[in-house]
C-alpha cells in the first residue's frame, strides 16, 4: 500500500512508519516540528527513519528505507496538504498530527484549534478531494472525561469533555463522521489510552517522573495517588494500527449508511498511579521525590479501555505488560539521556 502518516516526528507516528515500512509499505510522512516540547527528540525520531536536515516543504528520501519519503508541512497550509494528496495517490491516511496535551491546552487554547480543527479540516478535505479509500485519524481517551462506567465503551456518551483538548478530538470524531456521511469516506477513530515507550514524549508521565527520578527533583502526585490510568505499550498500539490500516473490507458502522467508526485502542487494564511509580523507581534504581497535591484541572480520574470491538474486527490483542514495557523504557531512558 501507498500511505501518507502525519505526525511521524511524534512519538506513535516514528514508530508507526518503521512498523509499515518492514511489511513492506510505501510511507509518506509529514509533520510541522512544532516547538511544543524538545524538538531534538523528534530530529531523533526523525534521523532514527534516517531523515536528517528536515526544512519545511523540502521532500527527503530516507537514507534507511527507500521506500519512506518525509516532508515537514504544517496541515494548516491547505494549499500544501492538497497539492501532496493530488499527486501521490495514497490509498489511506493515517493522521497522527495533532497538538497534543491537556494541560498546555488550558493556557494555549487557540493552538489546539489551529492544528486539531483547521488542519483536520484540511486533511479530510483534500482527502475527499483525492478519493482516498481509507481515513484513519487519533483521537483520545480523554473524549471520555470522569465516565463514571468502566470499563469505557465506543458506545458511552462523550459529551462532557473536561479539557479544550478533548473538545478537539471530540470534534475531530464528528467532523470525520459528517464527511463518511457526505461523501462516504471510510473514516475510523482510535481512542488510545496513555501511550508509553522509548522515544515517548516528555510531557507525559514516565518520561516527566524519570526525568525527575534521574536529577533527584520532586514528582508531582497529583489527587494524591489516586488515579489510574491504561497503559499502553507502544509497540501493541503500533500493531493494532497496522491491521487497521492494512486489513481489507472491514467497514463497521456505527450509524447505517455512514462508514465512519470509532475504536478503542488500549491494554484494557487500568494501573494504579502509584503501583506505576514504584515499577518505575525499580527500574530507574532509585526512589522519587514525591510531594502529593490535589487534582490538576482538566484530568481525569482513570481511564479504562474496553477493546472488544477491536478484538472482534481486527484481532487486536496487546501483548506487552507493564513491568516488561516500563523495563524497556527505562533501559532506552538511561541510555539516551546518558549520551
Amino acid at each position: 500500500m501507498n500511505i501518507l502518516v502525519t505526525g511521524t516526528a511524534g512519538f506513535i507516528g516514528f514508530y508507526l512508519v518503521r512498523k509499515l515500512l518492514a511489511s513492506g509499505h510505501t510511507v509518506y510522512g509529514i509533520d510541522s516540528i512544532n516547538h511544543y516540547y524538545d524538538v531534538s527528540l523528534k530530529l531523533d525520531r526523525l534521523h532514527e527513519c534516517g531523515i536528517d536536515h528536515p526544512e519545511p516543504k523540502k521532500e527527503i528520501v530516507s537514507a534507511r528505507y527507500p521506500a519512506y519519503t518525509f516532508c515537514q508541512i504544517d496541515l494548516c497550509d491547505a494549499e500544501a496538504v492538497n497539492r501532496l494528496m493530488e499527486t501521490r495517490h495514497f490509498d489511506a491516511v493515517v493522521n497522527l498530527a495533532a497538538q497534543a496535551g491537556v494541560r498546555y491546552s488550558l493556557t494555549n487554547p487557540e493552538s489546539y484549534v489551529q492544528s486539531n480543527v483547521v488542519g483536520f479540516l484540511n486533511l479530510l478535505e483534500a482527502s475527499k478531494k483525492a478519493n482516498c479509500k481509507k481515513f484513519i485519524y487519533a483521537s483520545s481517551s480523554s473524549v471520555y472525561g470522569n465516565n463514571p462506567s468502566v470499563p469505557f465503551k465506543e458506545t458511552d456518551n462523550v459529551d462532557h469533555p473536561i479539557s479544550i483538548y478533548a473538545a478537539t478530538k471530540k470534534g475531530n470524531e464528528l467532523m470525520a463522521f459528517t464527511y463518511a456521511h457526505l461523501y462516504k469516506l471510510q473514516t475510523i477513530g482510535l481512542r488510545f489510552f496513555t501511550v508509553y515507550g522509548p522515544f515517548g514524549r516528555p510531557d507525559m508521565a514516565p518520561m516527566l517522573f524519570a526525568n525527575a527520578i534521574r536529577n533527584d527533583e520532586t514528582i508531582r502526585v497529583f489527587n494524591n495517588g489516586d488515579l489510574s490510568r491504561d497503559f499502553t505499550y507502544i509497540d501493541d498500539i503500533v500493531t493494532g494500527i497496522e491491521k487497521i490500516v492494512t486489513t481489507p473490507g472491514v467497514i463497521r458502522e456505527d450509524v447505517p449508511g455512514v462508514p465512519a467508526t470509532i475504536y478503542n485502542i488500549g491494554h484494557g487494564s487500568p494501573v494504579q498511579l502509584m503501583d506505576f511509580v514504584h515499577l518505575l523507581e525499580e527500574n530507574m534504581g532509585r526512589v522519587a521525590r514525591k510531594e502529593f497535591v490535589g487534582m490538576q484541572a482538566g484530568d481525569v480520574y482513570r481511564t479504562w479501555a474496553d477493546t472488544t470491538r477491536l478484538k472482534e474486527d481486527y484481532d487486536y490483542t496487546p501483548y506487552t505488560s507493564l513491568e516488561t514495557g516500563i523495563a524497556r523504557f527505562a533501559r532506552w531512558f538511561k541510555e539516551y539521556y546518558k549520551k
